[in-house]
């Protein structure tokens, strides 16, 4: 018997509520990957890629399995949406494509977001697929040869795709603005969102959330460059603040 392909899953939790991007709000089972071609400044799942956890590395039957096991009540089943994330989920190939396979078969729809780097073939096959860039305050630099190809292939193939970039400072303003005209022809959601700057603090953080979040309104409501932006918190960190697995 043929030995299945296996890939790195730092955690499978859910449902929880999907808090950002094109699918803000809906209700959503949730697959982690490890590893990342990209370390951001401000990367807020860090552990997936920096060594302080180790993955488990699972093929897509047993991602598939440990999805139906907890995401059932009472026999019934609690979720009809996978949301895969990382990390860099574009990284793994074979296994990937095969649990996108799983999920749809079961009539489940499947969200994924990354940034852009690298493109995989059963990209075409995600129902929200979330492209979200890295802005300068990351440290890391966009490739826009690479953004280009793999936005056209998407285009193409009118998968239902977004932009969203994260916004620290005016500086990463621009730049969203800068990607937000690259790709504007292509009439796809637009979205900013604030970003989470210490991943570790403790307590309750929905205030400064909220405060930065006023300030990134009030950049878009006094920019006519940003006419098109939609401007979202992060609503799990709201709600759950740094906690785990939710």
């Amino acid at each position: 018997m043929r030995q299945q392909k296996k890939m790195p899953i730092m955690e499978i939790f859910g449902p929880t509520i999907q808090g950002e991007g094109m699918v803000i709000g809906r209700k959503t089972m949730f697959v982690r990957t490890g590893g990342c071609d990209y370390s951001c400044a401000w990367c807020d799942s860090a552990f997936t890629w920096n060594g302080e956890e180790k993955a488990n590395v699972l093929s897509a039957e047993d991602v598939y399995n440990k999805i139906q096991e907890i995401g059932y009540i009472d026999n019934r089943r609690n979720f009809n949406h996978v949301t895969i994330t990382g990390g860099n989920p574009a990284l793994i190939n074979k296994p990937m494509n095969d649990l996108i396979d799983m999920l749809h078969n079961d009539d489940v729809k499947v969200g994924l977001e990354t940034q852009g780097s690298i493109y995989q073939d059963w990209f075409l096959k995600i129902d929200d697929l979330t492209i979200s860039p890295k802005p300068p305050s990351s440290k890391m630099e966009t490739d826009f040869k690479i953004l280009d190809d793999i936005l056209n292939k998407l285009h193409e193939a009118n998968v239902n795709f977004s932009l969203k970039v994260v916004i620290f400072n005016e500086e990463d303003f621009d730049y969203a603005k800068y990607v937000y005209n690259r790709y504007k022809n292509y009439n796809r959601n637009f979205y900013v969102s604030v970003g989470n700057p210490d991943p570790y603090e403790g307590g309750d953080i929905s205030r400064r959330l909220l405060n930065d979040l006023k300030e990134l309104w009030e950049m878009v409501l006094n920019d006519p460059e940003a006419n098109d932006f939609k401007p979202l918190p992060q609503l799990h960190a709201l709600i759950y603040d740094n906690q785990r697995g939710v």
